[in-house]
């Protein structure tokens, strides 16, 4: 229950605009980057003189959070750029990835920002996946995995772990996530158990990434933003909300939670696949059960993690 209380009421960040090195030279792709968190993030990127790829649906949307994060920064020389996919339609995917290729030979940090909560029971994806499943882990995986050239080129000419995929789970992870041996690509009539499959979903496809190309000098790690008045809670049961409001936060904290986990020099390739919490800080204490979960049979646990990743390929391996 530590652990849990930690992260509804976090020590100050460590990471803010007040400190981050500049990141001119840099390129970033942020999905979900036209609201909430992802917002935040992309404002302080662009403030550090980064060149910030924001991935959504809505153009509309993007053009209207540019010009917003420009208005707030009038002498940045970073750059923001829209770039059009939608999550939930894996078909959409390869095509955002050819754009952003076409103009970028790099990709310093992808950060897989964007989520959907407790949509109505029923909702799917374009393709028929349970809709926070699609849009939470297939979407993010598909992209992440096409992405992997531009990524690893990056990483060759940069230090370890300086290139990152930074992905996002919840404190859900925590509070809900199954402790018996549940199978997390099967939904349930509950959608609150469905969102804590796919953030742990996320977490498994952080570690399972990390064993991927950890040797390659490319970080890869999952972060809890924290509890924040943002979008996402817009599903959320009327008193649910009630109740948690007096603990919710502004979405900029959670962005510094990504800040931290996307470029804090404190990681290292050893870190690969371990969890961020609120504001930007390692874990202290994970569950016993989701850390075997993350290791294979082999080395003595379930591995739970390599099926769900392997279960994430086939469902996509269509669309590469």
């Amino acid at each position: 229950m530590g652990a849990i209380f930690s992260q509804f009421f976090p020590p100050q960040p460590t990471l803010t605009e007040a400190n981050l090195p500049r990141q001119k030279g840099k390129v970033f792709m942020v999905t979900g980057g036209a609201s909430g968190i992802g917002l935040e993030l992309c404002a302080l990127l662009y403030q550090a003189g980064g060149k910030v790829y924001l991935a959504g649906r809505s153009e509309v949307n993007a053009e209207s959070a540019i010009s917003r994060i420009k208005a707030a920064s009038t002498t940045s020389s970073g750059e923001l750029v829209f770039l059009s996919l939608a999550l939930d339609n894996l078909a959409t995917i390869k095509p955002a990835v050819e754009a952003f290729i076409a103009l970028e030979s790099r990709l310093d940090v992808l950060f897989n920002n964007a989520g959907l909560a407790l949509p109505p029971h029923g909702s799917v994806s374009a393709q028929g996946h349970e809709l926070q499943m699609a849009t939470n882990c297939l979407g993010h995986y598909l992209l992440t995995q096409l992405l992997l050239p531009t990524l690893l080129q990056t990483a060759e000419s940069a230090a370890p772990a300086t290139v990152r995929v930074v992905w996002t789970s919840s404190i859900s992870v925590d509070a809900q996530a199954s402790r018996s041996k549940i199978n997390i690509t099967s939904p349930t009539l509950d959608q609150q158990k469905n969102y804590a499959y796919s953030k742990t979903g996320n977490w498994f496809l952080a570690s399972s990434l990390a064993t991927q190309v950890g040797s390659k000098g490319l970080l890869s790690v999952t972060q809890n933003p924290g509890n924040l008045k943002t979008p996402i809670m817009r599903n959320v049961p009327w008193i649910l909300g009630l109740i948690l409001s007096p603990i919710l936060y502004d979405a900029k904290m959670g962005a510094y939670t990504e800040l931290w986990a996307g470029l804090s020099a404190d990681l290292r390739i050893e870190d690969g696949g371990r969890y961020v919490v609120p504001w930007g800080r390692l874990h202290p204490c994970p569950r016993q059960d989701l850390l075997a979960a993350l290791k294979t049979c082999e080395d003595g646990g379930t591995g739970a993690a390599a099926s769900f990743a392997e279960y994430c390929e086939k469902q996509t391996a269509a669309f590469r």
